[in-house]
């Protein structure tokens, strides 16, 4: 049986639809940085998650290869996920999705190392004659954090923000956007099949004590 991240973190990928505070342990991923509406047919955002997961089935699919990762197991390819912002926005304005600055990312399994990455982009680049040079590994540790399953549309997503803002100053929270410290989506459901209406997306936002 394959390792599933999803059920054996269930904390950290199928929260209950109420916020919840989590600390989010350091991770890795493969990351892909861009800006511009995601919905743009042709726009940066259909390339980076192209981009993605080429290099995800590279790794999972090394098993049948030569390069051999140590401490390699078999795994379910993480779900996609993203980091948003806008400049001079604090949290996000979905009314301004053209002015989005985004890192959108899969998850590594622990055992992929920079090298293995490096070999990653490298196989994948020569197999599918792309270029991958935009792909990046990057590590990550998100702490202190509230999040919400949000089911519905992405333009929906405001009301279960403001039932996580409203969760967070009745206890004693503020939100800690920075730099560093973003609004964080992992989508669940596949968009290009699943109604509006049934998509499920965790919402995640860096917290701080008042």
């Amino acid at each position: 049986m394959a390792f599933d991240f999803k059920k054996e973190y269930k904390e950290l990928y199928l929260p209950k639809a109420r916020p919840e505070i989590i600390t989010v342990p350091k991770m890795n991923y493969i990351a892909v940085r861009g800006s511009g509406d995601p919905n743009q047919e042709g726009g940066e955002y259909k390339a980076a998650i192209g981009l993605l997961y080429g290099i995800a089935f590279t790794i999972k699919m090394s098993k049948k290869g030569d390069h051999k990762i140590e401490g390699y197991f078999d795994y379910v390819v993480p779900p996609l996920e993203g980091f948003w912002w806008q400049e001079g926005i604090n949290g996000v304005d979905y009314t301004q999705k053209d002015k989005f600055q985004w890192i959108s990312v899969i998850r590594l399994p622990d055992f992929v190392t920079e090298e293995d990455f490096a070999w990653a982009k490298q196989e994948a680049s020569a197999k599918k004659k792309q270029d991958f040079s935009k792909v990046e590994y990057l590590t990550l540790e998100e702490g202190l954090c509230v999040q919400c399953m949000h089911i519905g549309a992405y333009d929906d997503e405001p009301a279960t923000v403001a039932a996580m803002d409203q969760y967070i100053e009745e206890n004693g929270y503020v939100n800690d956007f920075t730099d560093t410290r973003r609004h964080h989506e992992i989508y669940l459901s596949d968009a290009r099949k699943t109604a509006p209406e049934k998509q499920k997306t965790v919402i995640r936002h860096p917290i701080r004590e008042k």
